[in-house]
């Protein structure tokens, strides 16, 4: 049975956007953003939104100019304004996918735009978690992917995230829709490609759902992740002033909640997570 694609994008952005919103996708020229890139020209009348999109040119592949070339040529069909970033990755401790990455949302803090909307979806969300699961993340980071967040120059929107990639598939067959396949992806010595190749499909044999388990586990991680924030905010409540925290509130808490505290005080003075082992060197 086909799966209606442009409702359940329909559905997503509606309550979201208002009239005259600004939508900039994420546009790699790949099976997933081809097919958001169409489903959002579809329903820009409908939904009352300006739509643009955004290449970011990584140079990390001979192909990347032809991959610039056919977004032109795809966005130029249907009347979207493209934008190209040519940005410059370097490596760092991190890892190369990870500085990549992180230059994609620099480029995308720069669009001028209301949201950026990005074309992950189920099968990434069960990847990303079980990625983030084997690095020892905690409940924050196996939260996974949000439906929307803010970001630096506008919120970021992923209307995708409950559709599987065999649908996604389907879906670009169906409308004849063209898109490129980046060589990086066959690349098992990246771990992300090595969950998806090996790892998942031998998961899936014994667990067939493990996909929809996977990424409704990161849903039900997200809530868990929210109560632990708003309990955060209660105890900085009492805790913060203009000096920093109070280390007599701080002391005064179990264990578990005097990390949360600290945790999140860090995050909003400093944006980083600390781990585990330095939460708790710290509270020492």
């Amino acid at each position: 049975m086909a799966v209606d694609l442009a409702g359940q994008v329909r559905d997503f952005l509606s309550p979201r956007l208002a009239p005259g919103a600004r939508l900039g996708l994420g546009y790699s020229g790949g099976l997933d953003s081809s097919v958001l890139l169409h489903l959002l020209a579809g329903l820009r009348q409908d939904l009352g939104y300006s739509l643009s999109a955004v290449h970011v040119h990584h140079g990390l592949s001979v192909n990347a100019d032809a991959w610039a070339e056919h977004c032109r040529r795809a966005c130029g069909r249907l009347g979207i304004p493209l934008t190209v970033c040519r940005v410059e990755v370097v490596a760092e401790a991190s890892g190369l996918e990870a500085a990549a990455r992180a230059a994609r949302y620099r480029a995308y803090a720069d669009q001028a735009v209301d949201y950026i909307v990005l074309a992950h979806h189920l099968d990434d969300q069960a990847e990303t978690l079980l990625f983030r699961l084997l690095r020892g993340a905690g409940v924050h980071g196996l939260a996974a992917m949000a439906g929307q967040r803010d970001h630096e120059g506008g919120a970021i929107l992923r209307p995708l995230l409950s559709v599987s990639r065999a649908a996604l598939h389907a879906h670009a067959r169906a409308q004849a829709i063209e898109y490129i396949d980046d060589e990086s992806n066959a690349d098992l010595a990246l771990t992300r490609n090595w969950l998806r190749h090996e790892v998942m499909p031998q998961l899936e044999q014994r667990f067939p759902a493990c996909r929809k388990v996977l990424a409704r586990s990161a849903g039900q991680l997200a809530e868990s992740a929210g109560l632990l924030d708003d309990l955060a905010a209660a105890d900085l409540a009492a805790a913060a002033d203009a000096a920093g925290l109070r280390l007599d509130v701080l002391a005064g808490l179990g264990p578990a909640r005097a990390r949360n505290l600290l945790r999140s005080w860090l995050r909003r003075e400093t944006a980083t997570l600390p781990s585990r082992a330095w939460l708790e060197e710290a509270l020492a």
